[in-house]
């Protein structure tokens, strides 16, 4: 197998610059404190997300982020993760984590970038908006699994509901 040296690679520009340029035009309040780590706000519906960018360098992938401001109570840490599971099952996208340090669920997905290959604006963008979509989709099945006390699957089944027409 041939080793890739990643330093021999020359990027026209770091990755998280197109990040930081997206969140410039798109007047997205945004902190970048460390070459290789951004956070940008996002006001969704539910709750404001920090949505984090980082630059892994040594696997050459765009990695996205996004913690809920819920902490898992160590007795509704096993539904949490048997909901961590269910919803994992319906994304083609990214995936739930249960991040223990912190006892909290945060959505991650990473763009990989191997060969020197560049970010768009429009994958950057995607990135952004396929975290804060989930977040905002299943946000509230977590509120009710840790505040409300449902099951893992009652949760689920009550923000997958949908209602069509007008009352």
């Amino acid at each position: 197998m041939t080793q890739l040296n990643i330093d021999d690679l020359n990027r026209a520009e770091h990755p998280l610059d197109v990040v930081e340029r997206l969140a410039s035009l798109r007047d997205w309040i945004f902190d970048r404190a460390e070459t290789d780590e951004m956070s940008v706000a996002v006001a969704g519906r539910w709750a404001e997300y920090h949505v984090a960018f980082t630059w892994i360098e040594d696997v050459e992938a765009l990695h996205v982020a996004s913690a809920f401001d819920l902490k898992v109570p160590e007795r509704r840490r096993n539904e949490v993760l048997r909901l961590v599971s269910l919803v994992n099952e319906q994304l083609w996208v990214g995936h739930f984590d249960l991040w223990n340090s912190e006892h909290v669920v945060m959505f991650r997905h990473a763009l990989l970038l191997t060969g020197g290959a560049e970010p768009t604006h429009g994958q950057c963008e995607t990135m952004l908006k396929t975290a804060v979509d989930a977040c905002e989709r299943y946000f509230q099945a977590f509120q009710f699994v840790i505040w409300a006390g449902k099951s893992a699957r009652e949760a689920l089944d009550a923000v997958l509901f949908e209602t069509e027409g007008e009352a």
